[in-house]
């Protein structure tokens, strides 16, 4: 029995030590910290992340008390009492516990992010409406990320559209509204520092916005197994000033009228910005 008693004890301090790691490794290390928020609106996802983990944390901290009492408690002198579990007590007691920490840890998942779902991420009729905002069509293919803004005229694949394999550049505290599609498989388009992804689809179009809240380049990945190349699918999101983004534009506008031909059809890859 001391044996049996002395491994359970030492269940105790092997506990702790597992969470006051991860606790440290949260905290501390920057190889263990989510990528660097580079968005206006990132804030909500890390918070609710957060909070959560504070949540569990202290969820796992009371399983423990309450383990370290029974232990104390349940000791040589005291006598073992059969109990199913299932006394009107017993039930009432754990439907008890069960409703606090599904309303104060689910309730606040569930409140905050459809808040932040539909009040920002999701609202893209508002950002759709705002004349600063940027359109960019993306087009995600094997095995590529292609970028599509429209030239002086305001239209979409026509020969003054300012194109781009691989980079997105945009200007700083500006909403960027993307379309996005693809002409062969699932692709998922995501930007980790902006903490938003959306998937590119055959036969229709998606949505995604984002504004960026300092100047920088952050990555573009695929997060969506596309292929056996699926690695090859990294771009670039440079955010840069307003001036160094109209260069840009104009350099790549030049580009496309230089090698416009009306009967390239895979260059013409494009469509007609779809209303919201």
């Amino acid at each position: 029995m001391k044996i049996r008693n002395m491994r359970h004890l030492a269940a105790i301090p092997a506990g702790l030590v597992v969470w006051a790691t991860s606790a440290v490794a949260m905290a501390a290390p920057k190889a263990w910290e989510a990528p660097h928020d580079a968005s206006e609106h990132g804030h909500n996802i890390d918070w609710l992340i957060n909070i959560t983990n504070l949540f569990s944390a202290v969820l796992f901290a009371i399983m423990c008390f309450i383990m370290i009492s029974a232990f104390i408690k349940h000791g040589k002198k005291h006598s073992a009492e059969y109990d199913t579990g299932d006394g009107k007590n017993a039930v009432m007691m754990a439907m008890a516990i069960s409703a606090v920490i599904f309303v104060i840890v689910d309730g606040n998942l569930f409140v905050n992010s459809t808040k932040d779902v539909f009040g920002t991420f999701w609202n893209f009729e508002k950002v759709d409406k705002d004349p600063q905002t940027l359109k960019v069509e993306v087009q995600g293919r094997q095995w590529m990320w292609q970028m599509r803004l429209a030239g002086k005229d305001g239209k979409f694949n026509t020969s003054d559209d300012a194109l781009s394999d691989h980079e997105l550049v945009v200007p700083v505290n500006t909403p960027v509204l993307l379309q996005l599609a693809s002409p062969d498989v699932i692709h998922t388009f995501a930007l980790p520092h902006f903490r938003i992804k959306q998937d590119a689809m055959p036969g229709m179009i998606n949505l995604m916005w984002f504004q960026g809240k300092e100047e920088g380049e952050f990555p573009i990945v695929c997060v969506q197994n596309c292929g056996a190349n699926h690695y090859q699918m990294a771009g670039t999101l440079k955010v840069v000033s307003k001036e160094a983004f109209d260069e840009w534009v104009e350099l790549k506008v030049r580009d496309s009228e230089a090698v416009w031909d009306e009967k390239d059809a895979e260059a013409h890859w494009g469509w007609a910005w779809k209303k919201i």
